[in-house]
């Protein structure tokens, strides 16, 4: 067994601290990936990132953060907008790898704890957030937001699409306008230009879960 292995096998987590969510259900988030697709894997990336890419959301470098299986990364790669893919499940990474392969685009992937960033020592133009926000809980969210911005350039812009409480078929995670809008106060250096209600597509729900669409500029 190799090191990394034996690490793995001692800690599920590989050395960083659980998530709320990761201590809630007492697995890491790669153990989703274990047994078939997860259930917010839906093959194809969201339809409502793949309308803001069609009309030009996306540009300069791209960060995927918990990209998952990487169908946003390979639509923003496919554009020809360099992109890099990360996520703490190096199983998800695998498959996103084989993807981008099989697909014939180049898009990185890479381990990062999203919690992070900073550790990345890079800036992207644009910033995705595809189901990751609902995950953390009201005391994860301040040092989320503060890793975001060590990635994001001046005038760039973070998009979020997070679970809302809002409308049928509310996911398991739903978030309050209101939180949204308290994460990213005045004077954290972040200004919000929209936050729209639409549909997030998933293997639970028929025809989507209710879900907010955040435009938010880095300033």
């Amino acid at each position: 067994m190799s090191e990394r292995s034996e690490t793995l096998a001692d800690d599920p987590f590989g050395g960083r601290n659980p998530t709320s969510h990761e201590r809630m259900t007492g697995v890491p988030w790669d153990a989703s990936y274990h047994n078939g697709p997860a259930p917010w894997d839906i093959g194809q990336p969201q339809p409502e990132i793949a309308r803001l890419a069609s009309e030009g959301g996306f540009a300069g470098a791209v960060l995927d953060v918990g990209c998952g299986t990487g169908e946003h990364s390979l639509l923003a790669a496919a554009m020809g907008l360099p992109v890099l893919g990360v996520d703490v499940a190096e199983t998800a990474l695998a498959m996103a790898r084989k993807k981008a392969v099989d697909r014939g685009v180049k898009a990185e992937f890479a381990v990062a704890d999203a919690l992070h960033l900073e550790r990345l020592d890079r800036s992207f133009r644009t910033v995705l957030d595809c189901a990751l926000f609902h995950t953390f809980n009201a005391d994860e969210r301040p040092e989320y937001v503060a890793s975001l911005a060590s990635v994001a350039e001046q005038g760039g812009t973070l998009y979020v699409l997070c679970f809302s409480d809002e409308g049928p078929g509310v996911g398991p995670h739903p978030v309050r306008r209101e939180e949204l809008i308290a994460a990213f106060p005045p004077g954290s250096g972040w200004q919000i230009a929209s936050i729209k209600p639409g549909r997030m597509q998933t293997r639970i729900h028929d025809n989507g879960a209710s879900a907010w669409l955040a435009t938010i500029k880095r300033i």
